[in-house]
């Protein structure tokens, strides 16, 4: 017999309080929900050194996320998107790629488990 399919509502999401994006006020949901490409850039930084992006991701696409920032990828319309295109004609000239590091965290700023 094969096993049920893990429906998003019922799935065991204990990992996800573990996220780096979770701080509890809900003041990086911006982030990642921009559709600035220098945002989306911040939002994947971070994410690179979350220790739960193969989780995010993989509920994520299991739930269909209509868009945002998850497991380190964009997603839109529950698929990920490799490259966003700023809105507008293209430029003449290409643009460089937005490169962004993350700043270390404070250590007075950082939660306790």
């Amino acid at each position: 017999m094969l096993a049920p399919e893990l429906d998003p509502d019922t799935e065991d999401r204990a990992w996800s309080s573990q996220g780096r994006c979770v701080d509890g006020a809900a003041t990086m949901t911006r982030l990642f929900f921009s559709d600035e490409l220098h945002d989306i850039a911040r939002a994947k930084a971070i994410c690179a050194k979350c220790p739960v992006t193969a989780e995010c991701l993989s509920a994520a696409l299991r739930a269909h996320e209509p868009w945002g920032v998850w497991g380190g990828q964009l997603v839109v319309n529950g698929r990920i998107v490799t490259n966003k295109r700023a809105r507008g004609r293209p430029p003449k000239n290409p643009v460089p790629a937005v490169a962004v590091d993350e700043v270390p965290i404070p250590p007075h700023l950082i939660r306790s488990a």
